[in-house]
């Protein structure tokens, strides 16, 4: 039988099939609608930025870093052009054989090479890191026909960081050095808007002023937007925002009586400071040895920094700063202001000095057999009793002297704008508690106030703590913070903006308690220990020299350098202002394990002053006397210092890139 379809029917399930294909049909454009419409409409901003991001880059622009100047103007830091030769680990297959090929072509040390293993190890892979520094112009030529062999390799231009005056006043000035992994992650803590200010710099200060002043030198980054092609390589600029160039940093030092300072010291060790009493200034920052802040900036090689790092005469510690010394005799004309202003004396009672002092059993010695005999307030500083001090610390006991002296800074941080000072210690039954933890360590016994008087004991002060306290008393009370830097001068207006003013404090001593104390100090340089060495000066000054044991020498032995070995002899000390009647100059130096400060640190004192108040600068024979510790007053007739040459003697230049 033939089968009857059902017209019909057929006709409804087509309809149904074509209303359902053209549904999906409008639903599939639908979504391509809706799609367009959230690409093109609500995720178009998004997607432009990455398409542009696509086809250009963003470039930080690093700012050329700010220069360094002493307060005549005189370069101390300073940038130069040159080529450098830079591998990026990443982009490295074989780094030894790259290394090793690129040796045929242009000269690597093999200190260049331990100085690039030494950066591969703080750095990350992707960074590009130098392995020649000042490249030729022909180095330059002989690498560029060849560099097709070393993808990942490239040669650079750029600004490197030079201390035209090497290792002159290296620990004020500081150094810059790679950003290393523990100060990445330190930037990471910043502020956002002082991340991206440090977005493509490699260098930082690490050290110094550099580093104090790191803000201020840095300067602002910028950014160049350049179209890339497929291959990554910059096409053309589209926009550019150029770098701010940091500000110039004028510090207060005055880099050639520095560099007369450390040419006094010659070989031996220790510091000096100078201040200005007026107003907090530092003239001279010293600490000796020195070092070559050139060798950091770029990344120090391994024998270089085993030189430094494990010399026995520690050129890397700033003394000035970070080394603690007892202050010796030079502790003396401070006790007497406490014995005035606390009333325990009067400058005119009299002690009499028979060369010892007894306290129960124990002898206390002073001046080897012989004593002074009667001596009263302006003779003990003159003559340097130990007597008389050693029975007045017994008199006002630990604590009373320990609430004097620490409003003069002594054992306290005096706020100079340089990282990294040390308090020392200025010592007191509270602080042997928080020092020592077995009991009978804690408890302080009556014998350790003793020594204290004549600046012994646990006594221990920087040189900076000393120059601070001398510069308060000789402005009469009125305590400057003490800083190195200047002025901050704008790079872009050559405005020069003084920095703020720190608080001034005044201690409030009585004048007449302080005339009586600067009096005696100046007898120190007429008729006392330092009378040989101030002897036809130009100007009256007053000072104190000093003696200070570097080791324990028993009450019943006598000092005898011979003796010692070299680091086991006294340290000199010398404090010191000038001039009296309008102090403008306030000093404190050290000459480690030299002996009397008589004769190795007042004759250092003399020749700042000259230089200072006199405009006088030591002749060679002289200058060589006082470098051998031979010399008291000046030796033949002084040159001039405004005349002296500066620098002294022409620098070689290092090869820059035009």
């Amino acid at each position: 039988m033939t089968e009857i379809r059902n017209v019909e029917a057929d006709l409804a399930q087509f309809r149904t099939r074509v209303l359902v294909a053209g549904l999906a049909v409008v639903f599939a454009f639908g979504l391509v609608a809706a799609r367009m419409v959230y690409l093109q409409v609500t995720r178009h901003d998004d997607l432009l930025a990455q398409a542009e991001s696509n086809r250009t880059a963003v470039l930080p622009v690093v700012p050329n870093r700010g220069q360094i100047l002493d307060r005549h103007g005189r370069v101390l830091a300073t940038n130069y052009s040159a080529y450098t030769l830079e591998i990026t680990p990443s982009l490295v297959d074989d780094l030894d054989a790259t290394i090793e090929a690129l040796s045929g072509l242009v000269e690597i040390q093999p200190r260049d090479k331990r100085r690039f293993r030494k950066l591969l190890e703080e750095s990350r892979q992707f960074d590009s890191l130098p392995i020649r520094t000042r490249l030729s112009d022909e180095e330059v030529a002989r690498f560029t026909v060849q560099r097709y062999r070393f993808p990942g390799v490239e040669v650079r231009a750029r600004l490197l960081r030079q201390y035209p005056n090497g290792e002159v006043a290296s620990h004020v000035i500081g150094y810059i050095g790679r950003i290393n992994q523990r100060e990445k992650e330190s930037i990471e803590d910043w502020p956002e808007d002082e991340q991206a200010n440090y977005r493509g710099t490699e260098h930082i200060g690490k050290l110094g002023a550099e580093q104090s002043y790191e803000r201020e030198l840095h300067g602002v980054t910028g950014f160049e937007r350049v179209e890339t092609s497929a291959g990554g390589r910059a096409v053309r600029s589209l926009a550019n925002i150029p770098a701010t160039p940091g500000n110039t940093l004028v510090l207060s030092i005055d880099i050639q009586l520095q560099k007369l300072v450390e040419d006094m010291f010659g070989e031996r060790r220790g510091a000096l400071v100078a201040i200005d009493p007026r107003n907090g200034e530092v003239l001279a920052f010293v600490s000796k040895p020195t070092f070559d802040p050139n060798l950091f900036v770029e990344g120090i090689d391994t024998d270089n920094w085993k030189l430094l790092n494990e010399s026995l005469e520690k050129p890397l510690l700033n003394r000035a700063l970070r080394g603690t010394y007892p202050p010796g005799s030079t502790y003396k004309p401070f006790m007497a202001l406490a014995a005035l202003e606390t009333g325990k004396r009067s400058a005119e009672t009299v002690i009499n000095d028979p060369g010892y002092w007894m306290f129960g059993n124990h002898r206390f010695r002073s001046h080897g057999d012989g004593g002074l005999g009667a001596v009263d307030m302006y003779r003990s500083i003159v003559k340097s009793s130990n007597v008389y001090y050693y029975s007045l610390a017994n008199e006002m006991g630990v604590d009373a002297m320990h609430d004097f002296m620490e409003p003069l800074g002594f054992g306290q941080i005096t706020g100079l704008d340089l990282r990294g000072e040390v308090r020392g210690v200025l010592p007191s039954q509270a602080w042997k508690r928080a020092t020592y933890k077995r009991p009978e360590h804690q408890r302080w016994y009556a014998g350790e106030t003793i020594s204290l008087g004549i600046g012994q004991g646990y006594n221990n002060f920087t040189m900076l703590q000393l120059a601070h306290a001398m510069a308060t008393l000789a402005n009469g009370g009125t305590k400057h913070t003490p800083h190195v830097a200047l002025a901050i001068e704008n790079v872009l207006t050559r405005e020069r903006s003084l920095l703020p003013a720190q608080e001034t404090v005044n201690l409030g001593y009585k004048p007449e308690n302080v005339r009586t104390v600067l009096r005696a100090m100046q007898g120190v340089t007429i008729e006392g220990t330092s009378t040989r060495v101030f002897a036809g000066a130009g100007y009256a000054s007053g000072g104190k020299t000093g003696t200070a044991q570097a080791v324990t020498i028993g009450q019943k032995d006598r000092y005898d350098a011979r003796k010692l070995e070299e680091h086991q002899r006294d340290h000199a000390l010398y404090i010191a202002f000038a001039p009296v009647d309008n102090p403008r100059v306030a000093i404190a130096a050290v000459v480690e394990n030299a002996g009397f400060g008589a004769a190795h640190a007042a004759p250092i004192a003399r020749r700042v002053f000259d230089y200072l108040l006199l405009d006088q600068y030591p002749n060679p024979q002289d200058l060589a006397a006082v470098q051998r510790g031979e010399a008291s007053a000046p030796i033949g007739t002084p040159l001039k210092a405004s005349a002296m040459p500066w620098p002294p003697a022409p620098l070689a230049s290092p090869a820059t890139a035009p």
